[in-house]
């Protein structure tokens, strides 16, 4: 995504995405497919996970809407060198990604389109219990702003439906497919319980060509270089993902960088784990 212009760039994706599904690491535990089930790929992951807070003073958390709607966040405010890693869709089970995850203890938020569980909800528990939040991504990862009221907030709903009944926990964050919204949207997420938007501020083209960039290119939305610090970072559930996340991983840590937790940055007002007065230093 280069400027305002994430609905491009996610366009990209959801074609790339529907060329690309299937499954390319483990097989449906339903079906009688060969090979080990889901379960047994992932039982190594199978343990909650925590992060770290924030350290006292170094951030300042985003604020509330004053018109009481949801409101949408693209950065935290931090001095810390910390970028904040998530991952969209979901038509991908990847043991591998959620094996680093867990092992390396890879902070990193999904936004789950809930069609894509298709009997996989296992998957995205081990996901959940290596430490990544299940979010909100819509049910069938429509342009919002397209849709009326109420048809948007069927997406909404029925998605935090879906995860509530699979995970036990309503999602409080909502990601709009393609980074497109509007004041509906905005409704309809409280409606449906969200207390924030999340967009961001740079995308990894994971898998796909970025325009501009290349293949497994990466894009600031300011037209800038490299990593700042607050930065929340884009990528999306696709084949190659373990491989492409090492790839993400490695260019952090060169660049003095390391992934922290998103929801410990966000105010407990805005779906997080934070206070909303954090104490000072």
């Amino acid at each position: 995504m280069r400027g305002k212009t994430p609905v491009i760039a996610m366009v990209t994706a959801g074609v790339v995405g529907a060329a690309a599904g299937g499954w390319p690491v483990v097989r449906a535990e339903a079906g009688g497919g060969s090979g080990p089930s889901m379960r047994t790929q992932l039982s190594s992951v199978l343990a909650d996970q925590q992060w770290p807070a924030p350290k006292p003073g170094s951030w300042t958390p985003a604020k509330p809407s004053a018109d009481g709607l949801p409101a949408v966040v693209d950065h935290i405010d931090t001095a810390e060198r910390v970028v904040f890693l998530t991952a969209d869709d979901g038509y991908t089970y990847d043991s591998e990604f959620v094996d680093i995850v867990r092992k390396e203890k890879v902070p990193i938020m999904t936004f789950l389109t809930t069609t894509y569980l298709k009997g996989q909800g296992q998957y995205f528990l081990a996901m959940r219990n290596a430490g990544s939040p299940i979010e909100n991504h819509t049910v069938t990862h429509p342009n919002m702003p397209t849709l009326p009221l109420e048809a948007q907030k069927r997406q909404i709903c029925d998605s935090s439906d879906a995860i509530q009944r699979e995970y036990g926990r309503r999602p409080q964050i909502f990601r709009p497919p393609f980074g497109a919204y509007n004041h509906a949207t905005r409704e309809a997420s409280k409606e449906c319980g969200i207390r924030s938007i999340i967009t961001w501020t740079a995308e990894f083209y994971n898998g796909t060509t970025g325009p501009g960039v290349g293949f497994n290119g990466f894009a600031r939305a300011d037209g800038g270089k490299g990593f700042k610090p607050g930065d929340i970072i884009l990528m999306h559930y696709r084949k190659g993902l373990a491989g492409q996340l090492r790839m993400m991983l490695d260019w952090v840590k060169q660049a003095g960088f390391r992934p922290a937790a998103l929801q410990n940055y966000l105010p407990r007002s805005l779906g997080g784990n934070a206070p909303d007065k954090p104490a000072a230093s």
